[in-house]
């Protein structure tokens, strides 16, 4: 098995360096250096990260023109859709990733709109299998983790108008206190999910022995630490504003914080060495509680009026009988009339 990784792996360099050199000598040396710049952050090494400097030089073709930009997502996606190897794969979203969170708008803007392809998964990799041997097979369960993660990444921006970042702009507070309580939950509802494709890790959690892995669960923790900030100043607003709920709202914002109650162990699990947000936690659990007995006293004055309102029906029923017949004479005619 040690002998058959080996060669492999051999393969793979081999591969990585035609696939260069072929890029090289592109006639159009634009698309020849965006070609190159992809390549070289997407290897088919099985444990090594793309380098900062690789990354950097993807993230640099964002600075230059729109038809650039494009260039280089589609060079990506092609890379991505084509491999059957899942380092490069994983390699190739880790790329992606990085333009999410640290590319310039028009590089973020051109990978959000990329085109879907077969399959609910925009990067069409619910499917992606890797049978090279067993721990290929076992990367492949991150491979299509990643990818619904980095997806998840992209609507979440698309959803809250802007793209959250660790340099991004902070959230508006008063821009919040505009939106209608049905578009909060609506945003609340869609950074839950991502919470949700967070913790659906694959079980296998030895991180250490890949750094490829690593580095991948590195960048989702802080993925995952910002939608945490956007959830709680969202979750402040709509906790102010519970009282005037529906309950088919306060039916949705409960059932919210019971989907992320339950994502906390594994959250845990995956990120074991995170600093714990305990004031985060305390939030949705002081919440779930006040949800609970509002709803249930919206329950019992329910029942209240109802009940009032049968009794009401019982003592007043125009089609009934309210007081004996009596008999007036008319003439020869005898007339019957209610008392």
């Amino acid at each position: 098995m040690g002998r058959r990784k080996k060669i492999r792996n051999l393969l793979g360099i081999l591969k990585d360096k035609a696939s260069l050199i072929k890029a090289a000598i592109s006639i159009n040396r634009q698309l020849s250096s965006i070609n190159v710049a992809v390549l070289r952050a997407t290897t088919h090494n099985p444990s090594s990260p793309p380098s900062e400097n690789c990354i950097a030089a993807v993230l640099a073709l964002g600075h230059s023109s729109r038809t650039t930009s494009c260039a280089c997502i589609v060079a990506l996606m092609d890379r991505l859709h084509a491999t059957h190897s899942a380092p490069v794969a994983l390699k190739c979203l880790f790329t992606a990733h990085n333009i999410a969170t640290n590319g310039s708008f028009i590089l973020k803007d051109q990978l959000s709109f990329y085109p879907s392809s077969g399959g609910q998964n925009f990067l069409n990799l619910s499917d992606f299998r890797d049978e090279s041997d067993a721990d290929t097979w076992e990367l492949s369960s991150w491979v299509r983790w990643y990818a619904a993660v980095v997806e998840q990444n992209l609507i979440v921006s698309r959803s809250l108008g802007y793209y959250y970042s660790p340099r991004g702009k902070e959230f508006d507070n008063n821009k919040l206190s505009l939106l209608l309580s049905s578009e909060l939950l609506g945003e609340i509802d869609v950074l839950v999910d991502h919470v949700e494709r967070t913790c659906d890790a694959p079980e296998n959690l030895n991180l250490q022995r890949n750094n490829l892995v690593y580095e991948v669960v590195t960048m989702v923790g802080e993925d995952y630490r910002l939608v945490q900030r956007e959830l709680f100043v969202r979750l402040k607003e709509i906790e102010d504003r519970m009282e005037s709920l529906s309950s088919s709202e306060l039916t949705r914002l409960l059932s919210a914080l019971k989907r992320l109650e339950e994502c906390r162990e594994k959250l845990v699990a995956l990120f074991v060495n995170r600093r714990k947000n305990v004031v985060f936690w305390d939030l949705i659990r002081q919440m779930t509680t006040k949800l609970v007995e509002m709803k249930e006293k919206r329950e019992q004055k329910k029942l209240e009026w109802k009940k009032s309102t049968n009794e009401s029906n019982r003592f007043w029923n125009p089609f009934v009988e309210s007081g004996p017949i009596v008999s007036v004479s008319v003439g020869n005619v005898m007339a019957h009339g209610w008392a």
